[in-house]
């Protein structure tokens, strides 16, 4: 039976470490298509972008010049302009004439045949057939078709004037990983590759803690000592949870608007997945973010960081093996003693787990709060909101071993060999 054991817990051994692996890989990789993918649908790519801005607002104002049409009470508008300006060039072009004429003798003689002949009233009373004759011009089909044109090369030529003055090497950058010719392609790719790694990284997550608890469970459930053997499969299993939990996402952070709706001039302007902010963080990631920060008080935190989540934890393990060991009177050792057997309320690892559950509830209140208020600004602008915080793997493997951590020092101090 024992040698069965062993065997077992071999095969477990082996396996947890090369689904170690595959985890840490594979959340790598997906963690860099997460970051691109958000940052294809960034909002400086959408809502905060004039070249967006410009391709609906084009679309719509083409829209409604290609319908251009004068109506019956349009006309009777148009018409009182026309008049009104008709009156008053008639009356500047009187005035500009006089005023030429005023400077020489030959103009004054001009001026008073003028006036013999032509009467500026009678020129007035036909300003209504004036305009009629303008309006009629004006719904003619092919003086239609001639505004239109005019309109439209004159709205290119603003929409060419208008453009974004944003870097796009990293968009650039994205559409060349992901082998896509525009970011709409390279969005639908990394959509459905995140969706098929996800699935598999969580899968392989659940088997690698049902394998590491089986060990313990086999350790646990039998009344003998604990075997040499068994032991360093046991610091083997916490050893691969510690790396696997280090160095995969601990935690996904998102907040964006999957959907903001208004009309203009009657048309849908549309915009759909604009993300304000992500970040996919692993507790390495975090470490390396605060140690090359230029505040020293960050690189502090940085350095308390690393030490209770890995240094802290390491140093444990081997203390654990030297104490087992019994390796030059180690158990006499008060060092040794105090990470063996006392470090449990000091290694922070269990506080590492809440806080980084609380950072996760906090976050995730913070902005359904938020975001609830800006979803009800009114029924005119429609804004759905999407609060996409979730825990990542690397949580829930730093969780595992932190509770097996526990179990170990209470196998050492009931099972250890005297």
């Amino acid at each position: 039976m024992r040698l069965f054991n062993l065997i077992l817990s071999l095969i477990i051994i082996v396996a947890s470490v090369i689904l170690c692996q595959q985890i840490i890989s594979n959340s790598i990789s997906n963690q860099q298509n997460k970051t691109d993918y958000a940052e294809l649908n960034h909002v400086k790519y959408g809502l905060f972008s004039v070249d967006e801005w410009k391709r609906q607002i084009t679309v719509i104002l083409a829209e409604e010049i290609n319908k251009l049409y004068l109506s019956k009470a349009n006309e009777r508008v148009l018409r009182k302009h026309i008049e009104v300006l008709l009156n008053t060039l008639i009356d500047k072009v009187d005035k500009n004439i006089r005023a030429d004429n005023a400077d020489t003798a030959g103009g004054r003689l001009t001026q008073s045949f003028i006036d013999m002949f032509v009467k500026l009233d009678d020129i007035k009373k036909g300003i209504p057939e004036y305009a009629d004759a303008v309006i009629h011009e004006m719904t003619k089909a092919k003086t239609r078709r001639q505004i239109k044109a005019v309109l439209n090369k004159q709205l290119d030529q603003y929409a060419n004037k208008t453009f974004d003055t944003q870097l796009t090497s990293q968009l650039a950058s994205i559409l060349l990983r992901t082998d896509s010719r525009d970011i709409e392609t390279a969005r639908i790719k990394l959509d459905q590759e995140i969706s098929v790694k996800h699935e598999l990284i969580f899968k392989e997550v659940i088997l690698l803690i049902i394998l590491s608890v089986i060990l313990f469970a086999l350790s646990g459930f039998s009344r003998q000592t604990l075997a040499p053997s068994r032991y360093v499969i046991l610091i083997l299993s916490l050893v691969v949870l510690l790396i696997a939990g280090v160095t995969t996402p601990t935690i996904d952070m998102e907040a964006k608007i999957s959907q903001m709706s208004f009309m203009l001039l009657g048309y849908p302007v549309h915009f759909e997945n604009q993300v304000l902010y992500f970040q996919s963080k692993s507790i390495l990631d975090v470490f390396w973010i605060m140690i090359t920060h230029p505040d020293i008080q960050m690189k502090l935190v940085g350095v308390l960081l690393i030490t209770f989540s890995i240094i802290f934890p390491l140093l444990k393990i081997v203390s654990s093996m030297g104490y087992y060991f019994n390796f030059h009177h180690a158990r006499e050792n008060p060092v040794i003693k105090f990470f063996v057997l006392q470090s449990g309320k000091w290694s922070m690892a269990d506080v590492m787990v809440v806080a980084i559950f609380m950072a996760y509830i906090g976050f995730n209140g913070i902005i359904t709060s938020q975001f609830g208020q800006l979803s009800s600004v009114g029924q005119e602008l429609v804004i759905l909101t999407t609060n996409g915080t979730s825990l990542q793997p690397g949580y829930y493997l730093f969780l595992t071993y932190t509770l097996l951590a526990l179990f170990l020092s209470g196998f050492l101090t009931r099972k250890s060999p005297a």
